[in-house]
């Protein structure tokens, strides 16, 4: 019977489906890194999310691994690369979370052209402002995808319905566009977005995509929306161009001061820019929960259980 590692807790249905095709399941969920580095030989597959990293010497140690299971999209904690050189398949399940994200975007973005935190906000110490509160709608506007994965293309597909141009930029494909949305150059959007939004994994050549030359390229002031990583987009340079009015608003689930688990931000040492969003009203903030719906939640372990099963049978 092959064998496998629950290293992070996930739905049921995970394990559940991998016990019933015939596999041992250990959900070893509180185990120290130290303590799973011992026990990885054993084993033919693992199943993590985010707070244990599979690098070259971790990748080394776990002589018999065949497959690891990435419970979400983003594959920057393996060393995917390293992990093919030897044999070792990774699997992700980006499909189970895009409608999660593309509804968690869209929702922050009407969130803050409609000015409904502070409107809620001042409502419940009663507050009645409604000329101060005239929002904005999405209607008439250009909005700028980048990246048309999963995430990118579940954004666009729940723009469709709000009468806006939709313009998609994505490096590394072509021949995508359709009659709701416009296959588009880097420079199309620099010149007519109104808003932009990021849909990109976290790799050497996204690090910090969004910084101060990229906003600055816009020829209109701008919104944007980063529920991508936190480290995509650089926090000072967003803090700057929010001071001078070139961006408008921001609606950021993910945070450059995130933990690698992305369970917390660390308080003790808040840098100024941090400090800054948290103050302004301007900014809708969420914990990383764009793609974790309890619908997702079940759907990410169901996907991760049959690719693993496809690859271990």
């Amino acid at each position: 019977m092959k064998k496998i590692l629950c290293i992070d807790s996930n739905h049921d249905v995970l394990h559940e489906t991998l016990i019933n095709a015939g596999f041992h399941c250990d959900l070893f969920w509180n185990k120290s890194k130290e303590e799973l580095l011992q026990l990885l030989p054993n084993y033919e597959g693992a199943v993590i999310r985010s707070k244990f990293k599979f690098t070259k010497d971790v990748l080394d140690s776990a002589i018999n691994l065949k497959c690891i299971g990435r419970v979400g999209a983003g594959m920057e904690n393996i060393d995917v690369e390293y992990a093919k050189s030897k044999g070792i398949t990774c699997v992700s399940a980006p499909e189970g979370n895009r409608d999660a994200v593309g509804e968690h975007a869209l929702g922050m973005l009407l969130m803050l052209l409609n000015n409904l935190k502070r409107g809620d906000s001042e409502v419940r110490q009663g507050i009645w402002k409604r000329a101060e509160n005239r929002g904005y709608e999405i209607a008439g506007r250009t909005i700028g995808i980048i990246g048309y994965g999963n995430m990118g293309s579940a954004f666009a597909k729940r723009l469709q319905g709000f009468d806006c141009e939709i313009l998609v930029y994505d490096k590394y494909k072509t021949g995508f566009g359709n009659e709701f949305i416009k296959e588009s150059s880097l420079y199309e959007i620099y010149e007519k977005a109104d808003i932009v939004s990021i849909h990109l994994p976290l790799t050497e050549e996204t690090n910090y995509y969004i910084n101060d030359d990229f906003i600055s390229f816009f020829k209109k002031n701008i919104y944007v929306i980063n529920t991508a990583r936190g480290k995509c987009l650089h926090t000072a340079d967003l803090v700057k161009h929010m001071e001078t009015g070139k961006v408008i608003g921001a609606c950021l689930d993910v945070l450059e001061y995130e933990s690698v688990s992305f369970e917390n931000i660390d308080t003790t040492t808040l840098p100024e820019p941090m400090r800054y969003l948290l103050k302004s009203d301007r900014v809708i903030l969420t914990p990383h929960i764009a793609g974790w719906t309890h619908e997702s939640n079940y759907k990410m372990s169901k996907i991760i259980a049959e690719k693993m099963i496809k690859v271990l049978k």
